[in-house]
C-alpha cells in the first residue's frame, strides 16, 4: 500500500471520528493503565514508503489513557520498539540479504477518540531515541556488525494514526507510523553535503494491550 492510501485512510479514520462524536455511546472513559505490545512491519523510504524490503520485528511497552472527556482521551505512551529495513540480493557475485536493524525508545502522544464503547481511532504524533543499531546479512557472506549510533540520527519523529477495538481488559489496534526525519545525519565531504542513509523510517503495528486497573 503506497503511504498516500494509508495517509488517506488515516484522515478519513480521524475525520469520521470527530464527527461522529456526535453519534457516539454515552460511555464514561475512565483513567487507564496497561502494558502492551506486539507485531512490527518496518521499512525505509525516501520519496513514497512502499511495501517492498520490509523488515519484522516488534514492540512493547506501557500506555496510559487520561480522559479529557466522555469520548476523547490523551493517550501517552512509553515503547521499546525496532525498525529499519531488508534487502535481498542476487548477483554475479554473491546473493543473499541484509537487515539494516534500529532499535528505539518511542514515545507516543496520541488523541484517542471513542467511536462507541468497544471502538476507537488515535492520531498524534512520535518522538524516539536510537539506542542500538546493527547491520546482519546472511546467504554467499554471512556477517553482524554494530554500528554506531553516533553516526546516525539519535532523534526520529513522524506522524501516527490508528484504530483500535476494546474488550476490556484486553484491547487490539493497528497503527501506522509515518517518519519525517532522515535516519542518516547530514555530512560534508569533499566539499559536498549529503545524508547517509537519506531515508525516514516506515513502521506499521499490530498490537495487543492489557488494562491493569
Amino acid at each position: 500500500m503506497k503511504i498516500q492510501s494509508k495517509l488517506l485512510f488515516a484522515l478519513t479514520l480521524f475525520m469520521t471520528a470527530t464527527f461522529g462524536v456526535l453519534h457516539a455511546q454515552d460511555e464514561n472513559v475512565t483513567t487507564e493503565f496497561g502494558v502492551k505490545g506486539g507485531f512490527n512491519m518496518s521499512n525505509l523510504y525516501q520519496n513514497d514508503a512502499d511495501d517492498e524490503n520490509v523488515l519484522y520485528g516488534f514492540n512493547a511497552g506501557v500506555y496510559a489513557t487520561l480522559p479529557i472527556s466522555d469520548f476523547i482521551a490523551i493517550q501517552p505512551e512509553l515503547l521499546f520498539t525496532t525498525k529499519g529495513a531488508e534487502l535481498e540480493y542476487d548477483n554475479a557475485f554473491a546473493s543473499g540479504n541484509a537487515k539494516f536493524k534500529l532499535n528505539y525508545i518511542e514515545l507516543p502522544l496520541l488523541v484517542r477518540v471513542n467511536i462507541t464503547k468497544n471502538f476507537n481511532v488515535h492520531a498524534g504524533g512520535y518522538a524516539s531515541y536510537l539506542v542500538s543499531s546493527k547491520v546482519t546479512g546472511s546467504g554467499s557472506i554471512d556477517f553482524s556488525e554494530d554500528i554506531d549510533t553516533d553516526d546516525l540520527n539519535k532523534f526520529d519523529a513522524g506522524l501516527s494514526a490508528g484504530v483500535g477495538v476494546d474488550f476490556n481488559p484486553i484491547s487490539v489496534g493497528v497503527r501506522y507510523n509515518y517518519g519525517l526525519t532522515t535516519v542518516g545525519k547530514e555530512r560534508t565531504f569533499a566539499g559536498t553535503t549529503y545524508t547517509a542513509p537519506d531515508a525516514k523510517n516506515s513502521n506499521l503495528s499490530l498490537y495487543l494491550s492489557y488494562r491493569l486497573n
